[in-house]
């Protein structure tokens, strides 16, 4: 495959992009095609695994080793040079992390209608994104989005303020993508998870360290054909197996359908009992209207403010590409998302029909092999064995021997990589979705990385240490710092915190709450001055931090000294403030107190803190820039200019 090295010496590459890049894809589904037929012949199932992982992250590493590069626009914004088309690919693959290949699904599954509001909220952010932002942040021509507030806002107060949302969002992110792909590793290896971290932790790093951005980009392109074809070849195959037709897309009405029916079949049947069924497209059962609302609205604003999406749009040639590179991004999303409620519920039917009303002693093998790493429990105990399934069914007075629905309980995570194996379909295809996974944490993981040590590099050290460093020096400070990032959050993740996908949740409203603002009104309101720029984004991350915090681990705080409304059970509405010690000393527990650790004042559930946080930033920041000397008349002009949909990056010359 010809290097993407080639474009630092002219078009080359770029010119042949859609050749090499069919060959790749005609590749890799023969290479699955060449692994099914290693299964049918009876090859074992490890071996399939390591063969899967061995070729995808050997072909990312090749990419980005053939992609290292000494010039400093290259390393930072792959020398503004990738077209529309395939900066939207590498920025869906760049966006849809571990969370939105295997959770999304998940969630999906677990909240039927009221999982929506994650859809809506992330593919929302990206009409955002093209309107309100992306386009004006590449005429800025600036490398990253702290460069952009410093030049605006003037100073190094925005630089610094923006530095520290950046890392705010962006660590706890990073982390949790390596907790993906040590879990996917593990399975897919047969290694312990602390290792199996590391190992993907140098697949994450041979992407990324030689080449920086454009070794990421031409990465992410090739990783996004991994997960997209990986996600849809499962749910394409039970669609074309129960309907005729592989479009599960328009199959989905008729699932939902029969999933209804088997709702009520199971309570009929007695294996659950009416009020402990949420039906699957009944809105409101998880989230009160204000709460799905208001995620929705902090999903969109968090999604348009995230610095690892918006720095993606710095690398094409031009302003209008920026824009074009918006509307594929949003397209190659919506592919995934427009699949994943059909995902869910062909997972859902699977199980309520296969697997509710089985005796306890017919269960299927996927049921202990989750098990055994504590993902699917029965009967309130981890299915780890039969033996172990049937002393904990025995213990509960009256049980009947046959599972129920409430006796089961499936990790949402384990919804999408589960689903082939809940269908019956080969391991070959198991193998396929495991790596696509892998591909999406590791995708996310490098963009992840580069916002950090990027910014710490050139917005910490060349524009605030050092201005005057050569470029060998910068650049290598840059892979040093990348290095050390990716070392602290590999290790941070090897000890699997227990609040990682709370913390991940918290990004987009930290982004909303402290970005969002100096963004929009640095872009489309002269008038915003420096000082308001600061106080605004110190404010709006503020607030947003604290009701994260207090909402989180000191629940008891709104209602006891704020006096705020009691909290209630998003699940129904209820008041639990009864139980909160049990709250504090286990927020994550799926009971009345565990759910009401994770909503606060006003009843606002903790994921959409931004809804505080972001009118606190708006309002501190129009009227401290009221109250403050407003920016230069050359500023102001200089902001006009950036409006204007056609001419130039007028910063290039300043920073390459």
């Amino acid at each position: 495959m010809a290097g993407p090295n080639a474009a630092s010496g002219g078009s080359d590459f770029t010119n042949n992009l859609g050749r090499v890049y069919a060959l790749y894809t005609g590749g890799f589904l023969g290479f699955v095609l060449f692994l099914a037929v290693l299964e049918q012949v009876g090859v074992p199932n490890n071996i399939i695994g390591y063969l899967f992982v061995i070729f995808t992250i050997g072909v990312y590493a090749m990419i980005g080793i053939m992609s290292r590069t000494m010039q400093v626009s290259e390393y930072y914004v792959a020398g503004r040079k990738v077209p529309a088309f395939y900066n939207g690919m590498a920025t869906a693959a760049d966006w849809m992390s571990a969370a939105s290949f295997i959770g999304m699904a998940g969630t999906l599954y677990a909240l039927g209608y009221d999982g929506l509001a994650f859809i809506l909220g992330w593919t929302g952010g990206y009409v955002l994104v093209a309107t309100l932002i992306a386009p004006y942040l590449r005429k800025f021509g600036c490398y990253t989005v702290p460069d952009f507030l410093a030049f605006r806002f003037g100073g190094n107060g925005a630089r610094i303020m923006g530095i520290i949302v950046l890392m705010s969002c962006s660590f706890t992110y990073v982390v949790a993508q390596i907790v993906g792909t040590g879990l996917i590793g593990a399975r897919l290896l047969g290694m312990s998870f602390e290792i199996a971290v590391f190992v993907g932790l140098v697949g994450i790093l041979v992407c990324s360290m030689l080449g920086g951005m454009r070794a990421v980009t031409w990465t992410q392109v090739a990783q996004y054909i991994v997960l997209i074809v990986a996600y849809l070849i499962p749910v394409v195959i039970l669609s074309a197996q129960r309907y005729g037709l592989p479009l599960p897309q328009l199959t989905y009405g008729q699932v939902l359908q029969e999933i209804a029916v088997r709702e009520q079949q199971m309570v009929q049947q007695g294996l659950a009992a009416a009020g402990a069924i949420r039906p699957h497209v009944q809105p409101f059962t998880s989230y009160s209207p204000l709460n799905y609302f208001g995620l929705i609205l902090c999903l969109m604003v968090g999604t348009a403010a995230l610095p690892h999406v918006l720095m993606r749009y710095f690398t094409t040639p031009s302003v209008r590409e920026a824009r074009t590179s918006v509307a594929w991004t949003l397209l190659f999303i919506f592919i995934l998302y427009f699949t994943a409620p059909a995902y869910a519920a062909f997972a859902k039917l699977e199980v309520f029909r296969d697997v509710i009303g089985q005796n306890i002693a017919s269960l299927p093998a996927w049921v202990y092999s989750y098990g055994k790493i504590g993902l699917v429990s029965i009967c309130g105990k981890a299915a780890a064995s039969p033996e172990a399934v049937a002393e904990a069914c025995r213990a509960i007075a009256g049980h009947a021997g046959v599972l129920r629905l409430g006796d089961l309980r499936i990790d949402n995570d384990v919804i999408v990589i589960s689903t082939p194996e809940i269908a019956g379909l080969p391991y070959v295809v198991a193998g396929l979705v495991a790596a696509g996974g892998l591909a999406a944490a590791l995708s996310t993981a490098d963009g992840l990385l580069l916002a950090i040590a990027n910014a710490l590099s050139h917005d910490v050290y060349y524009k605030m240490i050092d201005k005057n460093a050569p470029t060998a020096r910068r650049l290598i400070i840059a892979r040093v710092l990348l290095i050390t990032v990716a070392i602290i959050a590999a290790w941070t993740a090897s000890h699997r915190p227990a609040d990682i996908v709370a913390m991940v949740a918290w990004a987009f409203s930290l982004a909303a709450g402290g970005l969002f603002p100096a963004l929009v009104l640095g872009i489309w309101w002269k008038r915003t001055s420096s000082a308001g720029a600061v106080a605004g984004m110190a404010v709006g991350f503020g607030v947003t931090l604290l009701y994260l915090v207090v909402s989180r681990y000191y629940p008891s705080f709104g209602v006891n000294y704020l006096g705020m409304t009691s909290l209630l059970n998003p699940m129904t509405g209820a008041p639990v403030v009864a139980d909160m010690a049990a709250a504090l000393a286990n927020p994550n527990a799926d009971t009345p107190a565990g759910l009401a650790s994770k909503v606060g004042w006003f009843n606002v559930n903790n994921i959409s803190a931004a809804l505080f946080g972001l009118p606190a930033g708006f309002l501190t920041m129009i009227v401290v820039s009221l109250l403050t000397p407003g920016p230069s008349k050359e500023m102001q002009d200089f902001i006009d200019e950036i409006r204007q949909p056609k001419g130039r990056a007028l910063m290039e010359e300043k920073t390459a």
